[in-house]
């Protein structure tokens, strides 16, 4: 288990950020805020996908007022209102319900507007996100530290902080974030040693989906993997479900969270015997279809391995695992040979396993053993 950093709670609408809360995860409508039903449709459609809070820019004062709609046909997603250079932005989206306010220290930095945001927000009990940015950082700390650009990112953000908890306001998330991966991890590291606020993790502009998948995975993994990170958001030039898509990965592949059954397969070689592509795509769906059902069975590790070197092992670590070769699939249940079944019948055998190992556990779970 991966031992997370301690940090101050915060709620955006239902979910909960920090304070040992499972790690959330977040995106960004890519419409033009002013076309409602377009915007409304791609954030039920995140939401759907499994994204748990969804942010949307609020770029001017036409998107300002489409946001008590948005918030209404949005229903009850947790909602950001992104907001640059206009503080008055923000008290628009407040009032019009929005659940948590984004800005940047490098461009609201007048203490007098940033109070009105605060005591608007405190009044509805609505956190703000100080989303430091390495391409918009306070003009007069990135001077003060010429020298060090990593630095700079930190204490921009902890000098916002500082001017919130100046009006008495707490109810904080941070992020610091850069599109060079090791400056965002460092300036990561460094600010988790520097205050008990969430953190929100992101690689900024990370580009198409492959390079943003690369960067994402290293640069949040990496952190998630210390403790660090409280919510992610994959950054993307492309569909925001495959942000959402890759996110869910991330914290799976770290086994923060479970969203789907973890199936480990051979990359196959010439030494395999079967079609592992094919058998573990049909095994995936199988598990997806079940786990509707059964949803124990997200907490499954299952295994399709393709040849002798590698399979019997990696199918005994496995709860329940498949070993072909040869015309034949070995399944096996916790490390034991269970069954030996011919290549057609492999996919049915393997999940028919599974649900026997289920419902063995839901009638264990149901009549436990008496203790004296």
């Amino acid at each position: 288990m991966i031992s997370r950093r301690l940090t101050r709670p915060v709620r955006v609408g239902s979910v909960a950020i920090g304070g040992g809360a499972p790690v959330s995860i977040q995106s960004m409508t890519k419409t033009d805020t002013t076309d409602v039903e377009a915007t409304v449709r791609q954030i039920r459609g995140l939401a759907t996908a499994g994204c748990e809070i969804v942010r949307v820019a609020v770029p001017t004062i036409e998107a300002a007022k489409v946001l008590p709609t948005i918030r209404r046909e949005a229903n009850k997603v947790p909602l950001v209102a992104d907001i640059h250079f206009h503080p008055q932005f923000a008290i628009a989206a407040i009032e019009a319900g929005f659940d948590k306010i984004r800005w940047n220290p490098g461009n609201i930095r007048n203490p007098v507007v940033v109070r009105q945001v605060v005591d608007c927000a405190k009044e509805r009990g609505i956190p703000i996100r100080i989303g430091v940015n390495v391409g918009s950082l306070d003009p007069e700390v990135e001077a003060a530290h010429a020298d060090d650009l990593i630095e700079a990112i930190v204490e921009s953000a902890l000098k916002s902080v500082q001017l919130l908890e100046r009006f008495h306001f707490h109810d904080i998330v941070l992020s610091l974030k850069s599109s060079d991966v090791r400056q965002m991890l460092e300036a990561y590291r460094r600010i988790a040693t520097r205050c008990e606020y969430p953190l929100h993790l992101g690689v900024t502009e990370a580009g198409l989906p492959d390079a943003a998948t690369v960067k994402s995975a290293i640069g949040i993994g990496a952190l998630l993997a210390e403790g660090i990170g409280d919510t992610i958001r994959v950054s993307m030039t492309g569909d925001p479900l495959e942000e959402v898509a890759v996110a869910r990965r991330i914290l799976a592949s770290l086994e923060l969270r479970r969203f789907e059954t973890n199936v480990i397969a051979c990359p196959s070689c010439g030494r395999c015997e079967i079609d592992v592509v094919g058998i573990t795509q049909q095994v995936q769906v199988r598990l997806t279809e079940l786990a509707r059902s059964k949803p124990r069975a997200l907490e499954l590790t299952v295994a399709v391995m393709g040849c002798v070197v590698n399979g019997p092992g990696e199918s005994e670590h496995a709860d329940i695992g498949l070993a072909g070769g040869g015309g034949v699939g070995v399944i096996y249940r916790k490390g034991r040979q269970v069954r030996r079944v011919a290549e057609a019948e492999m996919v049915d055998a393997l999940i028919d396993e599974v649900g026997r190992l289920l419902h063995e556990q839901e009638a264990s779970v149901a009549s436990p053993v008496a203790t004296h």
